[in-house]
């Protein structure tokens, strides 16, 4: 029982109700991050929806498409409630600029190979004509989820590198 009332206590020590339940930050999804986020989430359900949607079993290039374009969805709606809720400042301990730009690096390079694996997969000649269609589709979503992973990036490095801060943090660093 102790241990439990030690958990419900803020950083400062003194027990909150802001404890109990985490805050929505509605002004997060309004956010270029919170955009991407979501950008990424549409983008990438789209992807694996539209060779889901197809006999893509028979062709063994767009299991790895499937697997990229699910594990990325799943973990980027993980990101989106954990900045949502606000769970990032729970555990501060964690460089949360840091683990967001080496995800959203490796979501980058991963979604280009899925990409042009997807894109080299399509046949024009394919005997189920929505099968080919929903392929071209995947493949220029596939493109544009891998452009926001990208832009992501950039946002990411940025924000790790505190790029963009104010006037008063960047004359403390500079004179350090």
């Amino acid at each position: 029982m102790a241990g439990l009332s030690g958990a419900a206590r803020t950083r400062s020590g003194s027990p909150g109700p802001a404890a109990a339940l985490p805050a929505l930050d509605g002004a997060f999804l309004c956010s270029p991050l919170g955009g991407l986020m979501g950008a990424q989430a549409v983008l990438g359900l789209l992807v694996w929806a539209l060779i889901a949607g197809t006999t893509y079993h028979l062709h063994a290039a767009y299991g790895w498409v499937m697997f990229v374009s699910i594990f990325f969805w799943i973990l980027t709606v993980l990101f989106i409630m954990t900045y949502l809720l606000q769970l990032q400042l729970k555990f501060y301990v964690i460089p949360w600029p840091l683990v967001l730009m080496i995800f959203n690096a490796v979501a980058t390079v991963l979604y280009l190979t899925a990409f042009v694996t997807c894109a080299a997969a399509v046949q024009p000649t394919s005997w189920r004509q929505w099968d080919y269609n929903r392929r071209a589709a995947a493949s220029f979503f596939a493109c544009l989820v891998m452009i926001t992973y990208g832009v992501s990036t950039f946002f990411s490095f940025r924000a790790w590198k505190g790029l963009g801060s104010n006037a008063a943090t960047s004359q403390v660093s500079d004179h350090a």
